[in-house]
């Protein structure tokens, strides 16, 4: 049945079926994204195809699994993205590919929705990470509630993370009820962990070393029973096809423009699936690079994407001839879109975390200070009309402005409190706010954002 279904994967109204697993944990940093890069690094560089996704909003994880994997990653989100969008990407995947691997978000259940929500919905076999360093028979209740907790919940197995040795494994491995459950330990180790800082992982492009950390994991996967089984050994699961959550736009709203966007290891936070939206609507894209002091390119606007100014604010600060030519684009009343450290450049001034201050772009008064705590997160929702985006917001500065707020996000469900959202500037052409857009959720909101007449925020 399988190799009928796969073999009308020319035919996007046919079923699709391959091997999938969606890598989960019982919380945030116990190894999910070394281990979900580790196997499609294992499978790929045995020629294989393979496809991976991260559930939830995430510009950091993917980085490494599209390098361990050597395709885009995109993400799953029942509500930002949205069932239908999740639907037609893992699809196409099962479609192109012979393993889809899904990274989880924070632990299996967290978040509204979560990675079990997807998992379910969608019917991806969990496989539990579980950071073992500090437990022994506590493995095996923690594995068994993670599998039983929600009645009916596919399941794939456990591979325990950070083991000290062979006697510890074999103790975690007899504290499962179910011995076939076990899929392996990974060991202590420097030789493949993937370094952190604030906000999540280090990108892949600020390492040299990344494809080492990624081979030596996949490695030590490849000792495991997990990494011993072929292919055709683990699950397989039949995706549906489903029409696209909304078609093409029926006119490129934004035909014969030019957007300039900025995009180096201080601008990283680029989902795939914009720069798709902004192609389909008929923009032409123009990349540069702030931190090499590249002046913005011939174009009609600016997409300043999130990333982190903030470790770069001493280079950024040099640069004048770019702090000229974005206040030249500016006075000529040409659209700048700014996202969260897009936004923190354009303020006069960035305190870092070590309290120094920093000159920036100055096309918005006010300044932003770092903090040691997290000071925004979450799915949130902005309004432009009749049109609404979906997004969500993740920092830990803050910014102090003249400026009152044009409008406010909202949290999905949570009303029209502004206090429950992030500000939205508009100061001319500049519009910026801390939340992150996922422009898929509307065409109609995304091209306002880039046009110079009104983009109509509703101030609710």
């Amino acid at each position: 049945m399988d190799a009928a279904l796969n073999a009308h994967a020319g035919d996007p109204a046919a079923p699709a079926a391959c091997a999938a697993l969606l890598v989960a944990a019982p919380a945030s940093g116990q190894g999910k994204t070394t281990v979900a890069a580790a196997l499609a690094r294992l499978h790929a560089r045995q020629g294989r195809r393979v496809r991976a996704f991260k559930c939830g909003p995430d510009f950091l994880d993917p980085h490494w699994l599209a390098l361990a994997s050597g395709a885009p990653v995109h993400s799953l989100d029942l509500w930002m993205t949205g069932e239908a969008d999740c639907r037609a990407r893992l699809h196409a995947a099962a479609s192109a590919a012979e393993l889809v691997i899904v990274e989880g978000v924070m632990g299996l259940f967290d978040g509204s929705p979560s990675a079990a929500d997807l998992a379910e919905r969608f019917g991806l076999p969990v496989m539990a990470v579980i950071d073992a360093q500090a437990m022994a028979g506590t493995f095996g209740a923690l594995a068994y509630g993670l599998q039983n907790f929600r009645p009916g919940l596919p399941w794939a197995g456990v591979l325990a993370n950070r083991v000290a040795g062979e006697r510890h494994a074999g103790m975690l491995k007899d504290a499962l009820r179910e011995p076939d459950q076990w899929l392996g330990a990974l060991p202590r180790g420097t030789d493949f962990a993937l370094p952190e800082r604030h906000l999540g992982l280090v990108a892949t492009g600020e390492l040299g070393d990344a494809m080492a950390r990624l081979d030596a994991a996949a490695d030590a996967l490849a000792a495991t029973p997990l990494g011993r089984l072929p292919v055709e050994g683990l699950p397989r699961v039949r995706f549906d096809a489903v029409a696209p959550a909304q078609p093409a736009p029926s006119a490129p709203l934004l035909a014969g423009r030019t957007l300039a966007i900025a995009r180096d290891a201080a601008f990283s936070f680029i989902y795939p699936a914009n720069l798709d939206v902004l192609s389909a609507l008929g923009a032409q894209l123009s990349f540069f690079s702030p931190l090499a002091g590249e002046v913005l390119p011939p174009c009609d606007a600016v997409w300043l994407p999130g990333g982190y100014p903030e470790l770069h604010a001493g280079a950024l600060a040099v640069h004048v001839a770019l702090r000229e030519s974005l206040a030249r684009h500016v006075a000529q009343g040409k659209p700048v879109w700014a996202e969260c450290g897009g936004m923190m450049a354009l303020f006069d001034t960035l305190t870092t975390a070590d309290g120094q201050a920093h000159r920036m772009w100055g096309l918005l008064p006010g300044h932003v200070r770092m903090h040691k705590r997290l000071a925004g997160l979450g799915p949130q929702q902005l309004t432009l009309g009749d049109a609404t985006l979906r997004g969500h917001t993740f920092h830990y500065s803050s910014c102090e402005t003249p400026l009152a707020p044009s409008a406010h996000t909202v949290r999905p469900g949570g009303g029209r409190t502004a206090s429950a959202g992030e500000a939205l500037y508009v100061q001319g052409p500049v519009r910026a706010s801390y939340f992150h857009a996922w422009f898929a959720s509307s065409f109609a909101a995304t091209a306002r954002l880039f046009l110079p007449a009104p983009i109509g925020f509703d101030h609710g």
